[in-house]
């Protein structure tokens, strides 16, 4: 009995869901650019992203859920740096919104750096300290990266697809090709795609309800409030260290991924900010949660 109710549940949740399909509009607008969709060959390419972002349901809720947490960390920096806030959507297809994300590449963080590029943009990467990990510092170095970008290109799309094929392999492609769009290149799958994942994201979030989500506002995570405590030495016993400031070690990891080891070197006597999060935002409160974004959540 059960397996059967089960049945039809998943059955009407993809009724549901194929009828919350949302089509594939005439044009989008990604960096202030107005993108034509009506091509054939932008049409279902960009009707494919739509279906996999209706369809990988769990994936797409958390990622709006999460959207709620890390958005306002990232946007203020995104205006600060002269980038378009659009980029935020790369971020949510390079990471899922997981802080932690490492591929099996090895790039890791929300931004997803290479070890190499993360260095070379500022980030601090041994094993001690990765600051890929690091939400703001990652912000910033993927801020640097896309207006270098910016700079060779003096267009937007091609920056993104910069960033998931490389500066060098976007600038031979376009010198062999001939084309002046980076949506007429002809590329290896994944990043052919790229740029049409970073847009059907965009539109995801701006109406949840079109792809069959309908949340709450008390289903979104939380900002969770801390304080910044300033270090300028090693700490040899991390765990002991926040129980000491009244947390524990799995929380202080949790607001600072960036520490990848249970102590803190630090020989270079470096200056680091640990955030520890106060005990009064600890608990889940629905009926405070407020929404970032009215539009991803109904009444």
């Amino acid at each position: 009995m059960n397996r059967i109710l089960s049945i039809i549940f998943l059955l009407y949740i993809s009724i549901t869901t194929l009828s919350a399909q949302p089509s594939v509009p005439e044009k989008v607008v990604f960096c202030g650019k107005s993108i034509d969709l009506t091509r054939f060959d932008r049409y279902e390419r960009m009707d494919r992203e739509l279906l996999a972002f209706t369809y990988m349901h769990s994936t797409s809720i958390q990622m709006i859920k999460k959207a709620n947490r890390y958005f306002p960390i990232v946007e203020p920096i995104l205006k600060e740096e002269g980038v378009p806030d659009d980029f935020k959507y790369l971020m949510v297809i390079e990471s899922n919104l997981n802080p932690n994300a490492r591929s099996v590449a090895g790039a890791a963080g929300l931004w997803q750096f290479m070890k190499t590029t993360g260095r070379e943009y500022g980030l601090e990467v041994n094993d001690n300290i990765d600051e890929r990990y690091h939400i703001e510092k990652a912000t910033r170095a993927a801020c640097k990266y896309l207006k270098d970008a910016y700079a060779k290109y003096k267009d937007w799309v091609a920056v993104a697809a910069s960033y998931n094929a490389g500066q060098a392999r976007i600038t031979e492609q376009f010198d062999k090709q001939h084309v002046t769009d980076a949506l007429d290149l002809f590329l290896v799958e994944e990043t052919a795609r790229y740029v049409y994942r970073i847009i059907a994201a965009k539109i995801m979030f701006s109406d949840p309800s079109k792809f069959g989500f309908v949340l709450k506002a008390s289903d979104l995570y939380v900002p969770i409030p801390y304080k910044e405590i300033t270090i300028t030495t090693g700490i040899s016993d991390l765990a002991r260290w926040a129980i000491g400031r009244g947390t524990t070690y799995a929380l202080l990891k949790n607001m600072n991924p960036w520490l990848r080891q249970d102590f803190l070197q630090n020989r270079s006597q470096r200056t680091y900010v640990l955030k520890v999060p106060l005990k009064e935002g600890l608990v889940h409160v629905p009926q405070k949660v407020k929404p970032h974004n009215s539009r991803w959540v109904k009444p």
